[in-house]
């Protein structure tokens, strides 16, 4: 068979697992908030979808979360600019570390960092007993908090692709605006920033799209009148109510229309440099006060970030109920990490996490090869539709996916009269023997494919084709060439892509607080938020399993960004 038949036949069957893995459940969750019979998907209603905009309490649900989204988003770009222009431009001391030190707030989900935070912002915490105050912010301004915690979480993506921009713009252009007496602030308003403003719109809609359906961070703030939360709580009926569904159809239509809106106002293409970084610009130094400055700014940002991991690592060395109107804990102890490794519950959640993590890395790296070349080395048609759709889990709320994968499974052949319905294959999340695995590894790993796909594809861009064809010239077929030339020439993007999608996929929120609904299934951050809800212990214990993510994710993400550098912002980018 001709090769150019054999790439377009794999093009098309990569496109139909699309289809059926993202493309599907998608489709199901929109059908199910028309349908005018719910249980049968039958027939087509608006008044569904009317009710949501109806109801007083789900449309202040929707006003929240849109605003906690801009609000977030807003406030991560006022942290993260200063932050990657200075670095862009200028050296001053300590910076290879404090550039380092930048991606610490990635290694803690928001929703766990939200246990410190209650433990240093609450009225019985170590602010108000450092300041003799009795302040209740985050009972007062639980909006305020949430959107605090999500920001200093989520900069680090804007500050990313800021950076990559950067880096791409040629210094000429601004030194020739300089010489003409341009002024700091006018070269940077008028050259600079129309530059970049892809890259910050691709940052800033991954932080959009993640805070405004963002599940985790308002549920440990007890704010409940949010739309993910109320998605959350409407799972108890959705095999006979439309509601859920309505609100998640609402969900990805304000994402879609928000991001589209976005895109035509502030990501369209920037105005065209004449040059793509032809030379390197050469940072210029900050001497003396300056450049402490420059440091301090950096120890600043830093030090805000890291303050809800250290409310979690003292919360997790505190003896209950000793943490109380004081400013550091009045009795420590390391019982709690003891029973977040040793306790059954915690350690079969562990290694939940740990299975179905590895199992999703296997299948993204298998895939993001075979997708990486497609895309990079094939002339086929539908490589831009495939590498759009590839993209699309980012763009797409974790929310709307988790609940897509709800309703396959109580379709058929899946639900109720379904010839796979009670076998070994049902896929079954909700009801009495659910099996929800196989569904958990499905979604893992189409939530985090962009991330190995991205790595393969700029791995595969750097790496000369002829290398290839040399091999092939020489008696091997294809495959054994880009197995035994190509894969290993990758191999550092493919482990930095692999160990991104294995760390986010371990400490996955929005897919494990909905699919995993038995104990006995539950991956570790469904374990966390479920300790938190235990009397006495079982905020100490969640923080304890919750340093030990922190641990993981520091060394896959360091691992990842050495291995990437500036590179690791194009992992995050729509």
């Amino acid at each position: 068979m001709p090769r150019g038949w054999v790439q377009q036949m794999l093009i098309v069957v990569v496109l139909a697992v699309f289809a059926v893995l993202l493309l599907y459940p998608i489709g199901l969750t929109v059908r199910g908030g028309f349908a005018a019979d719910v249980a049968t998907g039958s027939g087509w209603t608006l008044e569904h979808l009317a009710l949501v905009f109806k109801d007083p309490s789900t449309l202040e649900g929707l006003w929240n979360a849109l605003g906690i989204a801009i609000a977030t988003t807003l406030l991560s770009c006022v942290i993260a600019l200063p932050l990657a222009v200075l670095s862009a431009n200028h050296t001053f001391p300590f910076k290879k570390a404090l550039e380092a030190a930048i991606l610490v707030p990635l290694i803690l989900p928001p929703f766990v960092g939200a246990i410190g935070v209650r433990a240093i912002l609450g009225r019985e915490g170590a602010l108000n007993a450092l300041l003799g105050t009795d302040f209740d912010p985050l009972g007062q301004a639980r909006f305020w908090g949430v959107v605090l915690v999500e920001a200093l979480h989520l900069y680090p993506i804007i500050y990313l692709n800021a950076t990559a921009a950067l880096a791409n713009i040629d210094p000429a252009m601004t030194e020739a605006a300089e010489n003409l007496g341009s002024g700091p602030w006018r070269r940077f308003l008028r050259i600079t920033l129309p530059l970049i403003r892809p890259g910050l719109f691709a940052g800033g809609t991954i932080v959009f799209i993640w805070s405004f359906t963002e599940l985790g961070t308002p549920l440990i703030f007890d704010y409940y009148q949010v739309t993910p939360v109320q998605i959350f709580n409407g799972l108890k009926e959705v095999e006979g109510s439309a509601r859920p569904y309505a609100l998640t159809v609402v969900l990805l239509g304000v994402s879609i229309l928000l991001y589209a809106l976005g895109r035509f106002a502030f990501g369209r293409r920037g105005h065209a440099m004449t040059t793509r970084a032809s030379r390197a610009g050469g940072l210029s130094p900050l001497a003396g006060w300056k450049g402490w400055i420059g440091t301090a700014g950096f120890c600043a940002v830093t030090f805000l970030a890291i303050v809800p991991h250290l409310g979690v690592i003292l919360t997790s060395l505190a003896e209950p109920a000793s943490w109380y109107r004081s400013v550091l804990p009045t009795e420590w102890t390391a019982s709690h990490f003891q029973q977040a490794l040793g306790s059954p519950e915690a350690f079969r959640a562990i290694t939940n996490s740990l299975g179905l993590a590895l199992a999703a890395m296997i299948l993204d790296i298998g895939a993001g090869v075979l997708i990486g070349y497609l895309i990079v080395r094939t002339t086929a048609r539908g490589r831009a539709l495939l590498d759009a759709l590839c993209m699309l889990p980012l763009a797409v709320p974790g929310l709307v996916l988790a609940f897509g994968y709800i309703a396959v499974t109580l379709r058929w052949p899946f639900g109720d009269g379904g010839p796979l319905d009670g076998t070994i294959f049902d896929l079954a999340v909700l009801g009495q023997t659910p099996n929800p695995f196989p569904i958990l590894i499905i979604a893992y790993a189409v939530r985090r494919l962009p991330y190995i796909v991205r790595s393969s594809v700029a791995g595969l861009e750097q790496t000369s084709g002829e290398l290839e064809e040399a091999a092939i010239n020489l008696g091997a077929s294809r495959l054994h060439a880009v197995r035994r030339v190509i894969v290993p020439l990758i191999a550092a993007n493919l482990v930095a892509g692999g160990l991104l999608v294995f760390a986010f996929s371990m400490l996955e929120v929005s897919d494990s607080l909905l699919l995993a609904q038995r104990a006995v299934h539950f991956p570790i951050t469904k374990m966390i938020y479920d300790f938190t809800l235990r009397l006495g212990d079982g905020p100490y214990i969640a923080s304890a399993m919750g340093v030990w993510g922190m641990a993981l994710l520091t060394v896959t993400l360091l691992t990842a960004s050495a291995l990437l550098g500036k590179k690791m912002g194009a992992i995050f980018r729509v």
